[in-house]
């Protein structure tokens, strides 16, 4: 009674187990990545980089701490938004993104030992980081020895291209010769007053805009220039001999936290945006952009001009969405109130020209990257649209902003078509 009972339940569960046994192939089937296939980790991947089949590590190499702080904090983020959302929407190859993070500390040093350790013992897939030209020129050596890729967001002086290095922001023909020449026609400027923090890319950018001024602006000349440490906090005696040289323009290049003391002197000194219209005289500069007037005030700052190619004020769709994805992402942090300067917008480009670049040579390989980088576009910029060249820079539009009150600017002028990039423009060296 009891056999003829349970032989209907053995059969039941003897045809069960044959049932499970043989979906389990088709669900194993399911459950393979498809990208693996046509894209295996042994193809994709024969340097040795951190290149597996879920996922590929990346580094990530700025300034959290230290007097560059305050502006490469937004180049961490907005890279960070841009590994999100490639990764949200599948990641690069069938493999998600993971970042190392490392430290730059604003040292020079620092930046050269940490590359180090990104491409030697990481060896990561590529690297997303520097701000200054001389944490740039410290890596360099570097990443073109160990044959290594890293994305600059940083507007730059130019006169330089290397395999290595994909150049997102501007160089000197699309900032500093287009600012020049908008401020030279619109307030028919003919004397200038160059100021700069002391280091690389301030220096070579003023040499490039006195060669500007006085061999291609007609009948202007520099009637002032000078140069403060990195970190420097008092600006009074500058400022006082730009009041005696009395400039049409004075055009400045000075980074990181002496931002807020250099502003707030200023106001404190009487010039002001509105005090310098008055006079029939504006103040340009080509490294304030809303990152630094977060920390330094927009009351400080009004008035004032900057040339860049991005601005958080661009209506376009590309940038209502960037806003908005940046302030969703980091609502915690800012309470939907963040900022997005001209670099945090070039270094969000970084991470999205990089997928592009991978998946049309089908490779992580430096080399395969480097020879595939040429006409990269990416539709989606905030900016608007950008696409790298054979040299390695970005063609990208040029604009003009006034400081607001409220931290963001007015778009004054633009170039109308792209920059083509030039990097070695004849007669500037």
């Amino acid at each position: 009674m009891s056999i003829t009972t349970h032989r209907p339940l053995g059969r039941l569960v003897t045809a069960l187990a044959f049932a499970i046994s043989a979906l389990v192939p088709a669900a194993a089937e399911d459950w393979k990545n498809p990208v693996l296939d046509k894209y295996p980790t042994a193809a994709v991947n024969t340097t040795g980089l951190k290149v597996f089949d879920d996922k590929v590590i990346v580094g990530q190499l700025h300034s959290a701490t230290g007097t560059m702080a305050i502006s490469e904090t937004g180049s961490i983020e907005a890279e960070r938004l841009a590994i999100k959302q490639i990764n949200d929407a599948g990641g690069i190859l069938g493999r998600k993104i993971e970042y190392i993070f490392e430290d730059g500390a604003s040292d020079w040093p620092t930046f050269a030992e940490k590359a180090k350790k990104l491409l030697i013992n990481d060896k990561v897939g590529t690297v997303f980081g520097c701000w200054t030209s001389a944490s740039r020129k410290a890596v360099l050596p570097i990443f073109e020895k160990e044959n290594g890729m890293l994305y600059y967001p940083t507007f730059y002086e130019g006169l330089e291209q290397s395999k290595n290095v994909i150049y997102t922001g501007q160089e000197a023909t699309q900032q500093i010769l287009f600012g020049l020449d908008w401020v030279s026609k619109e307030k028919s400027a003919k004397t200038y007053f160059l100021v700069g923090s002391d280091y690389i890319w301030p220096r070579t950018s003023m040499k490039i805009a006195r060669i500007h001024i006085e061999k291609h602006l007609k009948d202007s000349k520099v009637v002032g220039e000078e140069y403060k440490p990195l970190g420097d906090t008092d600006f009074k005696s500058l400022i006082n001999k730009i009041k005696l040289a009395k400039p049409d323009v004075i055009f400045t290049a000075i980074v990181g936290g002496s931002n807020v003391s250099w502003y707030k002197q200023l106001k404190a000194a009487g010039i002001t945006g509105a005090s310098l219209e008055k006079n029939k005289q504006a103040m340009l500069t080509l490294s304030t952009s809303e990152d630094e007037i977060y920390g330094i005030g927009g009351e400080n700052c009004e008035g004032f001009y900057a040339s860049f190619k991005y601005f958080q004020s661009l209506t376009n769709e590309n940038n209502i969405a960037f806003v908005k994805a940046f302030n969703e992402l980091y609502y915690d942090k800012y309470k939907g109130k963040a900022v997005m300067g001209d670099v945090t917008q070039a270094a969000y480009l970084g991470p999205w020209l990089w997928k592009a670049t991978v998946e049309k040579a089908g490779s992580f390989d430096i080399d395969k990257i480097a020879a595939n980088s040429e006409g990269i576009e990416f539709k989606g910029a905030p900016e608007g649209y950008v696409k790298i060249h054979a040299n390695h820079h970005l063609w990208s539009k040029a604009r003009i902003g006034k400081m607001r009150l409220d931290g963001q600017f007015d778009i004054v002028a633009e170039s109308p078509e792209l920059i083509e990039p030039n990097p070695f423009p004849e007669g500037y060296k």
